[in-house]
């Protein structure tokens, strides 16, 4: 036993207690886009998560269709994965979408109360125009048709339903052409740039909890 702390502790004993003591991570990822979001190879060419150097043992909480770029978090603890993605703890994710056509107010509106998909209606969230936000480039680029301007939206929403924001501006009439996620409860990717992770302190944990 290694209860007695006035004895030194032998090296056997201190193993024995660094194989108890786990410390928990979580990762927030910058995902870019064409990557999957898991570790298996399911079709040759298929980027996958292997290739980013994770530590072994961690998991992707959720997760961004492979079109899609933005914050992913990966963890080796599991009960993250049911307290921020399951609606009833209502945990935002912030999109950052660029549509096809200049969006409306009108728009915004049924977005918020909610849209019929695949019947069902969505969650009420919150959703607002904004301005280019000047993000760099996708490569590759979106699919531009020059007879058709392009706009911006803000989305957060409270669930996370297979291609939900695209299926979302689809119904309201502006088609997705880029998306990010910039943001899980209050904690946003920031400046971490594409492809690269970084562990989140405490202080960022506590943050996913807003």
């Amino acid at each position: 036993m290694c209860l007695d702390t006035k004895v030194p502790e032998s090296s056997a004993c201190q193993r024995r207690l660094f194989k108890v003591k786990h410390f928990f991570m979580i990762l927030a990822f910058n995902k870019p886009y064409g990557v999957l979001s898991q570790f298996t190879k399911q079709e040759p060419g298929h980027r996958m998560l292997a290739e980013f150097g994770f530590p072994q043992r961690i998991y992707p909480i959720g997760r961004l269709d492979w079109d899609s770029e933005g914050l992913l978090l990966l963890s080796d603890e599991k009960e993250w994965n049911d307290f921020l993605l399951h609606p009833r703890h209502g945990h935002e994710r912030t999109y950052h979408v660029q549509v096809e056509g200049i969006a409306t107010v009108d728009a915004m509106t049924e977005l918020r109360k909610g849209v019929l998909m695949q019947e069902r209606k969505t969650r009420p969230c919150r959703a607002r125009l904004f301005d280019e936000p000047g993000y760099p480039p996708r490569n590759p680029p979106i699919r531009f048709r020059l007879s058709v301007p392009t706009s911006w939206i803000e989305l957060k929403l409270t669930e996370g339903k297979n291609r939900q924001v695209r299926r979302m501006t689809a119904a309201v009439g502006f088609p997705t052409l880029r998306l990010i996620r910039t943001a899980i409860g209050g904690f946003a990717v920031g400046d971490l740039p594409a492809g690269k992770w970084r562990e989140l302190s405490h202080a960022q944990r506590e943050l996913l909890k807003k």
